[in-house]
């Protein structure tokens, strides 16, 4: 018999095709009798309670490199395994946070939804043909793991100046290191967010970090919508205290509160860094 997988979350045709010739594969994240193996994303709860249901499991996936979900203490006392896919898909997430970054600096959601309104006339474009893009654009990144590293050398090549914030400096990146995210923020005019979240850093990005940004920063979350606080997050794009943001992981994810989505500041994409 084939081992049973289960995806809690769907994952795709493709994933399923590649792993149907080898596992029997669940759709269904209810089921719980019968299942071997889960494929899961760290955000999601996965604890003693749900294990204890499943008396079949050995080892539980996480698609990506955050876990903090995973009671995994939980797991390794019942002879679970837990695995993580730290650097798998760091060059990809990469790609997404340069294209949020993007994407909010040159407006490019404004200008899409202008053309298709049929709203391109006259002078209306003025604003976004003037807008600054990252050449010269100072980018603090917050975290140089895996993924902090590759957007940091695609945004070298933008000519941006880079810095970054991690526990410890890395003596093998060439950028400047800050000790302090606030010191981070106050230097630069980007904040990437690329740091492993987890309660000890939930809403570590707040009002004081924003004002410090300034009014023609931006900020990009490609890491757990925990590490911003959306309230403040929501005033400061309001009040114009920054400039804009870009974000692919939200508090209450896959449901984004209407007051942020009401807003045109902000680029928003469904998890798919």
């Amino acid at each position: 018999m084939k081992p049973t997988v289960q995806f809690s979350i769907p994952f795709g045709k493709s994933l399923e095709t590649a792993l149907a010739g080898r596992y029997t594969i669940v759709t269904d994240p209810a089921v719980r009798k019968g299942v071997d193996a889960i494929i899961t994303v760290g955000s999601l709860k996965t604890d003693g309670a749900m294990m204890d249901e499943m008396p079949d499991l050995k080892i539980i996936c996480a698609f990506g490199s955050g876990h903090e979900g995973i009671d995994v203490a939980a797991a390794k006392a019942r002879g679970i395994a837990v695995t993580n896919t730290v650097g798998s898909n760091a060059a990809a997430v990469a790609d997404l946070a340069v294209a949020l970054l993007l994407a909010s600096v040159r407006h490019v959601a404004t200008g899409d939804a202008l053309v298709r309104a049929g709203g391109w006339h006259g002078t209306v474009a003025g604003k976004l043909l003037s807008s600054r893009g990252i050449t010269g654009r100072r980018v603090g990144i917050v975290g140089l793991g895996a993924i902090g590293r590759k957007i940091a050398d695609r945004l070298a090549a933008f000519e941006a100046e880079i810095g970054y914030h991690n526990r410890h400096p890395r003596a093998d990146a060439p950028w400047r290191y800050f000790d302090s995210l606030a010191a981070l923020a106050e230097w630069a005019d980007v904040l990437m967010l690329a740091h492993r979240a987890d309660d000890t850093n939930r809403h570590m990005i707040g009002a004081d970090i924003f004002r410090l940004l300034g009014s023609d920063g931006h900020v990009v979350n490609i890491t757990r919508g925990s590490a911003i606080d959306e309230d403040a997050l929501i005033d400061a794009l309001k009040a114009g205290t920054i400039a804009g943001a870009g974000l692919d992981v939200f508090e209450g994810e896959p449901n984004v509160r209407a007051d942020l989505r009401a807003l045109p500041n902000v680029v928003l994409t469904p998890h798919i860094g």
